[in-house]
């Protein structure tokens, strides 16, 4: 089989990690970046380093227009993992007290816990009540609100985990933070271009998110978007064509957070997958995820032996078990059908403690734009098989 005909014979169910396969104009941008505009954003003035600048900043008033925020205030890091180890170690100050929920994904659960191990602060875990059909926002709420110490600085909190279909109430939860004083910091790597986000309506103060997911773009397009007048410290520092006869980093985003050269192909694909996202319309698209999610939990739901969690929610993830089978021999098993799922603990610890997963882990399917029904029965009747035949 070459290689063309092998591609198109899988099944791609691990959009959670990294969305695949990326829209072609989303190629093309990169490769265009390589072979015609290879020069270094603000490191000169000759014509590619301008043609890369342009590019760079169009990027910028790109994500800046999706999520309501100012260009300026849009800074490109490798990462969500960086951008969250920024604006947690950056905005907080010795002795601060931090809340976040039972869902959040190791890039805040250990920042966190290394600051309280080295005496910095402490955190406090807060109930997403995602088990509960009840949940609500006004019982998350109170239930955060019941642990705000007088030293709390700031709420950690996952918009949409990466495990399960839960989600939580950015609106409702930031309104509370401003009612108290207290910074929001949101993780949006499973719901940025798939969830409507507003800065400004949500009152975030530090939206953390990827380019490689819904947004449809490459590795190393990490996004931190701050609200107007906020600039954590600096993790790293170093050149970056600003001030360079000044010993010190400048104190203006978003030079500030930005150290060394951008990863300009990245951010070209990043910008070509923002548009497309735009022009299918981010509304559609958590329709289209839900639609699959819905079935492929009925499916599954209807095999004798296999355990779907949370299974009245509905998102871009379904997380499940097959009785008697660990969930890794699950996943190879489907990797031999060309079916690609994660399985294990997917970097959330405090996710599968709170699902009830911890100690066995669970299989995980996720769906992106370029999915469809086939893929949904494909799955499924191989897991089927799987537990007929033991």
């Amino acid at each position: 089989m070459d290689r063309e005909k092998e591609m198109q014979s899988w099944c791609y169910l691990d959009n959670a990690a990294m969305t695949w396969p990326k829209p072609l104009r989303v190629r093309q941008a990169v490769a265009d970046a390589m072979v015609s505009g290879g020069g270094n954003p603000g490191r000169g003035a000759h014509k590619l380093s301008m043609k890369a600048s342009v590019l760079v900043y169009r990027a910028r008033e790109a994500v800046a227009a999706m999520f309501g925020a100012s260009p300026e205030q849009v800074v490109f890091l490798q990462n969500t993992t960086y951008a969250l180890n920024t604006a947690i170690k950056g905005l907080l100050h010795p002795g601060d007290h931090v809340l976040c929920s039972d869902l959040e994904h190791n890039a805040v659960l250990r920042p966190l816990e290394k600051r309280m191990r080295e005496g910095q602060g402490d955190y406090t875990v807060f109930p997403s009540f995602a088990c509960e059909r009840g949940q609500t926002p006004e019982k998350i709420c109170a239930a955060l609100e019941a642990r705000i110490l007088p030293q709390t600085r700031m709420v950690v909190c996952t918009h949409a985990s990466n495990i399960c279909s839960a989600q939580m109430p950015l609106a409702e939860i930031g309104a509370l933070c401003k009612k108290r004083g207290l910074l929001f910091v949101v993780d949006a790597a499973q719901s940025a271009g798939i969830l409507p986000i507003d800065m400004k309506r949500m009152q975030i103060d530090a939206l953390c998110m990827p380019g490689h997911k819904g947004l449809y773009g490459p590795a190393a397009s990490g996004i931190l978007v701050l609200r107007d007048g906020l600039c954590p410290r600096t993790l790293v520092e170093g050149g970056n064509g600003v001030a360079s006869m000044e010993p010190t980093m400048p104190d203006t985003l978003p030079e500030a957070l930005e150290s060394g050269t951008l990863p300009v192909g990245a951010i070209a694909g990043l910008c070509e997958g923002i548009a497309c996202v735009r022009e299918l319309g981010i509304e559609e698209i958590g329709r289209h995820e839900r639609r699959l999610s819905r079935a492929m939990t009925e499916r599954l739901c209807g095999i004798r032996g296999v355990t779907v969690y949370l299974p009245w929610k509905s998102g871009a993830v379904v997380l499940f078990n097959a009785d008697g089978i660990p969930c890794e021999a699950v996943a190879a098993a489907l990797d031999r059908e060309g079916i690609f799922v994660r399985a294990g603990y997917h970097c959330s610890a405090l996710g599968h403690q709170t699902l009830g997963t911890a100690q066995t882990g669970a299989v995980r399917a996720s769906f992106g734009i370029f999915n469809q029904m086939r893929d949904v029965e494909r799955l499924t009747d191989a897991v089927r098989a799987l537990v007929r035949n033991g």
